[in-house]
């Protein structure tokens, strides 16, 4: 299909959306241009078309939603407003999310080159679903009382307790291979716990950062309370995670920029949450079916083009199956459909960038350089558009580049292993530890291998499933913090003391 022709499909909100062609940033209730009229092109990676031009902001728009965010957080209206209120708001945003998914969807499509389908079900479902689970919270944030002894004053009596308090205005800034859901997975615990946000989305994927803006202003939020500011790292990134008025930081991206903003962020001593890269293994052990191995292995590493954070990058399979869940694996790469991510048939986009995708290639090219094999793939797919072949390489060291670092990219190293402990150290051996994932109907040996795995998250024949019960973080280098369940809020409270003489 050509995407002209899938173009006729979208809704008429993301026609008229896309139809403004440039679009403003969302600072204090008020939509606005950079303050020094700097604009951004937005690209379609399936197509390599701009799309849409959006305000490029700068130092001077970065102080002014701070400001806004501050001004809403100490003197307005939200710093009044009941838990059971900001509930409401919560569940009212959801709702015009869900009722809106599908416009939402194809914005996320067209933007980062997804399938919109998947978009759909995935991205927004997940934001709906974690923004419902976050403002239930809202009402059940609480302190405690303590009975002190204090040894110096055996005589006097005292009430103390414990009191949660909003941090204050947090940046949240986000990448961009889930640019709405991972926006979500920061408002959500930010607006249940009572801060005001400056949203920074990534500069490659703003659009539906500003399509969400609208719904936050729909849903009634006062003035200040969301800002959404964009442009690139440098003029508007940067500034927003060094400025003084900032109280808490949540990033996510790569590991080399979050130590950037660990770094900036200690300047001011503002809190910070950073989930960052990951190098996940997939851990085949000697009982499971190929066949299963296989099919979990692709949908580890192929989903949303291998631009996942915990992709399933390195698979160990034990030597006995090694090379047919290579060759089945192999053969489902070749199998899955390329195409723009409008097209219902497509199971596979482009990546986010011509960036990334020569970044992606020139891994390949390493992995062979350092004498990897290319079981299928290994190049780039199409000659318009971002598309890089699903691949599969073999015959790599433990110590190559291509194991032991990031790619984010549809690609994938397999390598044999003969016992337990022998992959439980390989699985180890890199500097990220965010997700793993183990397949295998031997429960004693799962529970013997999944202590020993350094890493937030450890799937079991399943790999990049996500709940918002479940919280999500890394190990190691893949950063600090948890995003989702309880454990997320707690980056966004303070803990005050209250000490009473009576």
């Amino acid at each position: 299909m050509q995407l002209n022709d899938l173009k006729d499909q979208l809704t008429t909100k993301t026609r008229d959306f896309l139809a403004r062609g440039k679009h403003r940033m969302l600072i204090g209730g008020q939509w606005v241009e950079a303050a020094g009229g700097q604009t951004l092109a937005v690209i379609n990676p399936a197509s390599e078309a701009v799309i849409a031009t959006v305000a490029a902001g700068q130092p001077a728009d970065v102080d002014a939603a701070v400001a806004a965010a501050r001004k809403a957080f100490e003197s307005g209206p939200w710093s009044r407003m009941k838990p059971a209120e900001r509930e409401r708001l919560l569940l009212r945003l959801a709702d015009l999310m869900e009722q809106n998914a599908r416009t939402l969807a194809e914005i996320e499509s067209l933007d980062n080159g997804k399938s919109a389908a998947i978009a759909q079900a995935v991205d927004v479902g997940l934001s709906v679903s974690y923004l419902r689970y976050m403002a239930g919270w809202a009402t059940k944030i609480e302190g405690s009382t303590v009975d002190v002894s204090v040894p110096f004053m055996p005589n006097a009596e005292f009430v103390n307790y414990t009191r949660r308090e909003p941090v204050g205005v947090v940046a949240a800034i986000v990448a961009w291979n889930f640019p709405l859901l991972l926006a979500c997975w920061k408002l959500g615990p930010a607006l249940a716990t009572g801060c005001t946000v400056v949203l920074k989305p990534a500069e490659q994927t703003p659009l539906s950062a500003l399509f969400l803006g609208e719904l936050i202003q729909e849903a009634g939020y006062p003035a200040g309370v969301v800002n959404v500011v964009t442009g690139d790292g440098i003029a508007a990134g940067a500034p927003l995670t060094r400025h003084p008025g900032v109280n808490k930081i949540t990033f996510t991206g790569s590991t080399e920029v979050g130590k950037l903003i660990g770094k900036a962020a200690m300047d001011n001593m503002a809190r910070v949450t950073l989930e960052l890269g990951g190098k996940s293994p997939v851990i085949v052990l000697e009982d499971c079916d190929p066949a299963v191995a296989a099919a979990g292995a692709a949908q580890a590493i192929y989903f949303n083009q291998g631009q996942v954070c915990c992709a399933g990058s390195r698979l160990y399979v034990h030597k006995k199956n090694f090379d047919r869940v290579v060759a089945d694996l192999a053969d489902q790469a070749r199998a899955l459909k390329i195409g723009h991510g409008l097209d219902p048939l497509a199971q596979m986009g482009p990546l986010v960038s011509q960036e990334q995708m020569e970044r992606v290639c020139s891994y390949i090219d390493i992995g062979r350089q350092q004498g990897g094999e290319v079981v299928t793939g290994g190049g780039r797919a199409t000659d318009i558009g971002y598309f890089v072949q699903p691949t599969v390489m073999t015959r790599v060291d433990q110590k190559a580049r291509v194991v032991q670092e990031e790619i984010f990219g549809p690609v994938v190293v397999a390598m044999p292993y003969d016992d337990l402990d022998q992959v439980a150290a390989w699985a180890n051996d890199t500097p990220y530890g965010l997700g793993a994932s183990i397949w295998s109907n031997d429960l004693s040996k799962v529970h013997r291998l999944i202590p020993k795995i350094k890493a937030g998250t450890v799937w079991v024949n399943c790999h990049n499933l996500l709940d918002p019960a479940m919280p999500f973080g890394g190990y190691k280098q893949s950063g600090f913090g948890k995003e989702m369940g309880r454990a997320a809020l707690d980056g966004y409270l303070e803990q005050k003391s209250v000490f009473m003489a009576v």
